[in-house]
């Protein structure tokens, strides 16, 4: 494949328009509407009125945990662990969230010179008129594998560091988190703990739009990949080919796959993290159908090693899920994605998109490149030539291409 420069997605964010606080209502921000070519302004609670007849809306269900945890040393010097992901990496996070006495996890680890390799990190945390004491030490210095051990042991992990951490905010935010985060920096359905970051796209719904696109007869359904660390690493290869993307746990259900199954065609994802877990389901059906090894672990590069006439109806890779399911005996597969989408992809799921507007250089403009051609920088100046909020916490879009 021919090479592809990072400075072809590049733009200009000037600092004063990303928006580092929400506004007072989720549905007040503004929506730009992008379908065939055409560019239309609205607000965020007309969603209805834009999404087109038959959509099936598929949210990302996933849970932000407080996943920075602060911990001081005898000295005054202060380490963070920065959780990742259970060890092993494979391992339910729904289930080492339920963890209780101890657990290991892969964590980032700031101020890590100064943690020596025997040290055990411990801190006090109120807890009601108790207190909970929660203690760290390396289990694995080359893989960064922390084991977290706290008394009472009665208490599962994610009481524990519910109690105990910290809210991760993007860090082009630019600052600490506050109380009102704990709140706004959830989706509405947020229900599967274990996401380190948001799926923003889904920050603006709340109960008013639900009621108005159910009223259209537009419906819709849940699944869960829980969001990395990975999503904010810029791209930083010349050619973005190159750029080593970061893998996630996605959950699907059996009632996931047969409603996919059921609205075909009609797929409107909400979010990044939703279009990569129904690409990906598409192609894990692929590797069930050729028979390949680890056909629910997903790397960067399967998509495009596929030649087109070889890749099977969408309704067939599906069933081929189902048909999996059913002689495992599964109600749900947990299955780990690295899903590269940029130009050159072609989509088999989705029909569009409705997504927050990115950072310059990332990942997930190239997915909306993907998506919209050369048009995705339209798009974005459109956006800044009309006072758009960016990132996070920003205003939203519908892309139909």
């Amino acid at each position: 494949m021919e090479e592809l420069s990072n400075k072809q997605f590049l733009y200009d964010l000037p600092d004063e328009r990303i928006a580092r606080f929400p506004l007072a209502g989720r549905d007040q921000s503004k929506l730009l509407v992008y379908q065939g070519g055409q560019i239309s302004h609205a607000h965020f609670y007309e969603l209805a009125d834009w999404v087109p007849p038959q959509s099936y809306l598929v949210f990302n269900n996933t849970k932000v945990i407080p996943a920075r945890l602060l911990f001081t040393r005898a000295t005054g010097a202060v380490i963070e662990l920065f959780l990742l992901n259970p060890d092993p990496a494979d391992r339910s996070m729904s289930e080492a969230m339920q963890d209780t006495a101890t657990t290991v996890w892969q964590c980032m680890i700031g101020n890590r010179k100064r943690w020596k390799d025997d040290e055990v990190l411990q801190v006090q945390i109120p807890a009601g008129d108790r207190s909970i004491i929660l203690s760290a030490v390396l289990e694995d210095k080359e893989k960064s594998l922390v084991r977290f051990s706290w008394q009472p042991v009665a208490e599962s992990f994610a009481q524990v560091i519910q109690l105990a951490g910290q809210m991760p905010l993007p860090p082009y935010l630019k600052r600490d988190a506050t109380r009102a985060d704990e709140d706004t920096y959830q989706t509405v359905y947020s229900r599967e703990e274990g996401a380190v970051a948001a799926p923003t796209a889904g920050l603006h719904f709340t109960d008013r739009v639900f009621a108005t696109l159910a009223a259209n007869g537009i419906s819709h359904d849940f699944l869960t990949l829980h969001v990395g660390a990975g999503t904010f690493q810029p791209i930083k290869t010349d050619n973005v080919r190159e750029h080593r993307m970061h893998v996630e746990q996605v959950v699907y259900t059996r009632l996931n796959v047969q409603n996919l199954i059921a609205h075909a065609g009609h797929l409107l994802p909400v979010g990044t993290t939703s279009m990569r877990s129904l690409e990906s389901l598409y192609w894990m059906g692929v590797k069930l159908i050729r028979q390949e090894a680890d056909p629910f672990r997903l790397d960067q590069h399967y998509a495009y090693s596929v030649p087109e006439p070889e890749r099977p109806a969408v309704a067939d890779a599906l069933k081929a899920v189902l048909m999996y399911m059913d002689d495992a005996h599964k109600e749900q597969v947990i299955a780990h994605t690295g899903i590269y989408i940029m130009p050159g992809y072609r989509f088999m799921m989705c029909r569009g998109i409705i997504t927050n507007f990115h950072q310059p250089n990332s990942t997930l403009i190239l997915l909306v490149a993907a998506l919209l051609g050369d048009d995705w920088r339209k798009v974005y100046e459109e956006a800044l030539a009309n006072d758009y909020r960016f990132l996070s916490y920003g205003d939203s879009s519908l892309l139909l291409p």
